[in-house]
């Protein structure tokens, strides 16, 4: 249980079809979480999920179950996603590490496997090289990685230059979240995330629909999603930077890869994995974005064996 002061238990959670329980805690602002409970006794080291840009804890609904039968897991929704305020507070990737930080210490209460998704990648390096006694192990799928090749997909090209654009940006999330409904907005992010759409679990789709409405009711949406997505541009653009941090990483680090990525090309995964040999890098052929919702068998496997002290196969 948290051992932050100012916990309650949510009314009720987006992820219970999926045994997990929601809680809000205040982190110097309201943080929505949810906890799948480990066995009581013999438990392994606890593990705490980040989601993407424009995810929250519905991500990693298809592996929390799985995990937990070895620890306590953990999924977060950063400022300004799912059902965690944002805007006026600050969204961006290094203000989100900080809270993923104080989430870690107080509400998990010691070191955690922290296992990242996308932009929840960057912000679980982030706080792994800033907090290293927080990050005992650190698992990577699909992270925001600086782009290595030219080669990449229009639509997502498309969408990150219009995010670039002040106000810009902003009036067009306005006018998507006016003009399409709920399911309409959940099934356009599913198709950007998974290679395979026949692997989409109609019953997290709904949910991500029902999230989506959920939120209408919050302000600020847009700015926040805005100054996170330009706050990981940024670090993206000065690359050098970037792979610094990462290389100056202590941890363990296991990088899981969906070869057919549209969003962070793969081309980036391997690259990282030439820049740091000690890493353990795995890619998964014909799977998107989100491997963790698209197959989560394989995933969940992957991560257990790795914890465990075996390889996962050939690396990518």
């Amino acid at each position: 249980m948290s051992t932050w002061a100012d916990t309650t238990q949510a009314q009720w959670s987006f992820a219970a079809e999926w045994g997990a329980t929601g809680f809000v805690t205040d982190l110097d602002g309201p943080v929505h979480w949810v906890r799948w409970d480990g066995p009581e006794t013999g438990a392994a080291e606890p593990m705490v999920l980040v989601h993407g840009l424009g995810g929250s804890h519905l991500n990693w609904v298809g592996v929390g179950a799985a995990w937990a039968h070895q620890r306590t897991v953990y999924a977060v929704d950063l400022p300004g996603f799912g059902l965690s305020p944002g805007h006026p507070r600050d969204t961006a990737v290094a203000a989100n590490a900080a809270v993923l930080a104080r989430f870690v210490e107080h509400v998990v209460g010691g070191p955690a496997v922290v296992v990242g998704n996308s932009m929840g990648g960057m912000v679980s390096a982030l706080t792994a090289n800033a907090r290293p006694d927080l990050v005992s192990h650190l698992v990577l799928i699909d992270p925001a990685l600086p782009l290595v090749r030219l080669r990449g997909d229009r639509t997502v090209a498309g969408r990150f230059a219009l995010f670039a654009l002040p106000y810009v940006g902003e009036a067009a999330m306005r006018h998507s979240r006016r003009t399409m409904t709920p399911e309409a907005l959940a099934a356009q992010l599913l198709d950007l995330c998974f290679a395979d759409h026949s692997r989409v679990d109609p019953r997290m789709a709904a949910m991500s629909a029902a999230l989506t409405r959920a939120r209408a009711g919050q302000g600020g949406v847009e700015e926040s999603f805005m100054r996170a997505a330009r706050s990981l541009l940024r670090r993206l653009t000065v690359r050098g930077s970037y792979w610094g941090m990462l290389g100056r990483l202590t941890q363990p680090v296991l990088l899981v890869h969906g070869e057919a990525d549209r969003l962070v090309d793969v081309a980036s995964a391997r690259e990282a994995g030439r820049r740091f040999p000690r890493w353990e890098v795995h890619v998964l052929p014909g799977v998107g974005h989100t491997p963790q919702l698209e197959t989560p068998q394989d995933v969940a496997g992957l991560v257990d064996r790795w914890l465990a002290g075996d390889t996962c196969g050939e690396p990518g």
